[in-house]
């Protein structure tokens, strides 16, 4: 039996946008009919209100003979609304919350510091299954650059899916054996993305 994807989804896309976004997307929108959009943007996509304003930016930018579906994220911050958060879950536009450790990658540094400040949200997220995508590294200059993931799961991940049972999470890109391995054994909650270079 052959299995034949003619356009399948992209679970983790960089869009950006102005110039940038009219570039990608053409290209992303030929081989890809969905896909879960990245909100770290300037300023990030940290609202409902940004959401639906960033996927009529990308769906003004599409090709008129092309069909693509954004899945929208929110960019979560120390400021994020619970309220807005499930509002936009309800909307069945935004797809997913994506966690940001502040300064670990480009336009992150309205990211969290404090995972305290995001108690809340992460907790209305489990209660309303809203997945929480997450940027899996410390940014802390004395851990090792190849280290970071795997400190990343022992001293922030683990401890916060314990805190917050329920939680669905998403460990994007993982790059790691370490990372592998606690997505496999992880259970039903937990899932893993791998980009391919």
């Amino acid at each position: 039996m052959q299995l034949i994807l003619r356009r399948p989804d992209d679970w983790h896309l960089h869009l950006r946008d102005g110039a940038m976004l009219q570039a990608v997307l053409p290209e992303s929108a030929r081989h890809f009919a969905r896909a879960i959009v990245m909100p770290n943007l300037v300023p990030p996509v940290v609202r409902l209100a940004d959401a639906l304003a960033y996927r009529d930016r990308i769906l003004a930018a599409l090709p008129d003979d092309m069909s693509f579906q954004p899945l929208m994220t929110l960019y979560l911050t120390e400021g994020t609304d619970p309220d807005d958060v499930e509002r936009a879950h309800a909307s069945g536009l935004v797809q997913a919350v994506k966690l940001y450790p502040a300064g670990a990658t480009t336009n992150s540094q309205s990211g969290v510091r404090d995972l305290g400040m995001v108690r809340a949200v992460l907790e209305r997220m489990a209660k309303i299954g809203l997945p929480l995508c997450v940027h899996g590294e410390v940014t802390d200059p004395e851990v090792d650059i190849f280290d970071r993931e795997a400190v990343f799961i022992d001293t922030v991940l683990d401890p916060l899916r314990r805190r917050t049972p329920g939680l669905r999470v998403v460990m994007e890109h993982v790059t790691t054996e370490e990372g592998v391995a606690y997505v496999t054994q992880g259970g039903p909650d937990l899932g893993g993305t791998i980009t391919v270079h």
